[in-house]
C-alpha cells in the first residue's frame, strides 16, 4: 500500500472512530472491534495447511537439488583423491565437469527459491482474501458496526476480537475439512 493510501486509510479510520464516539446518547449503541490481522494469519490453520501443501508441491524439486549437490560433492571428493594421478586432459575435463555441475546446482537452487517465493506470495494473498471474507462474515454475524485492522496502535481487550475471530476461522476450517 502506498504511503498516501496508508495516510488516507488511517485518516478514514480516525474519522470513523471519532464519528462513532461522538454519536449522540440517543443514537443506538455502536459495536466496534479490532482484529490483529497479522496475528490471525500467522495462527490460522489455513496458513499451516497452505505451507504444508507448498512443502509437498516443492519436495520433488528439493530432492532433485539435494541429489545434484551430493553428486557434485562426490565428484569433488573423487577429483581431490585422483587429481595427482590424472593426466592433464582428464584433469581439465573433470574440472570442467565440476564447474558445470556447480553451475547447474546454483541455477536449480535459484530457480527453486524464486518459484517457491512466488508460490508463497500467491498462497498468502489467497489466504489473506479468504481470511478477510471470514472476518467480514464474523462481523456481520456478531453485529459489529465497525471493525478495524491495520493502523491500530493500541486496542484494549474489550474491543480486540482477534481470538474470537480465530476461533471462528478454526471452526470453519474444521467444518470444511470434515465435509466429505
Amino acid at each position: 500500500m502506498s504511503f498516501l493510501k496508508q495516510q488516507v486509510y488511517k485518516l478514514f479510520v480516525v474519522v470513523a472512530l471519532l464519528a462513532a464516539i461522538a454519536l449522540p446518547a440517543s443514537a443506538q449503541e455502536v459495536k466496534i472491534g479490532v482484529v490483529n490481522i497479522p496475528a490471525l494469519m500467522q495462527r490460522a490453520p489455513q496458513t499451516q495447511a497452505a505451507m504444508d501443501a507448498l512443502q509437498e508441491e516443492f519436495a520433488p524439486r528439493q530432492r532433485e537439488i539435494l541429489a545434484r549437490q551430493k553428486e557434485y560433492e562426490e565428484l569433488g571428493t573423487k577429483f581431490q583423491k585422483d587429481a595427482a594421478v590424472m593426466g592433464e586432459t582428464e584433469r581439465r575435463n573433470m574440472e570442467k565437469e565440476l564447474r558445470d555441475l556447480q553451475r547447474e546446482v546454483t541455477r536449480l537452487q535459484n530457480e527453486f527459491q524464486e518459484d517457491l517465493n512466488l508460490r508463497q506470495n500467491e498462497e498468502m494473498s489467497n489466504l489473506q482474501v479468504s481470511l478477510l471474507q471470514e472476518i467480514q462474515a464474523y462481523a456481520a454475524q456478531e453485529g459489529y458496526d465497525l471493525l478495524v485492522g491495520d493502523g491500530v496502535l493500541y486496542a484494549s481487550g474489550a474491543v480486540n476480537i482477534t481470538e474470537q475471530v480465530l476461533r471462528a476461522v478454526e471452526a470453519n476450517f474444521q467444518a470444511l475439512n470434515a465435509a466429505p
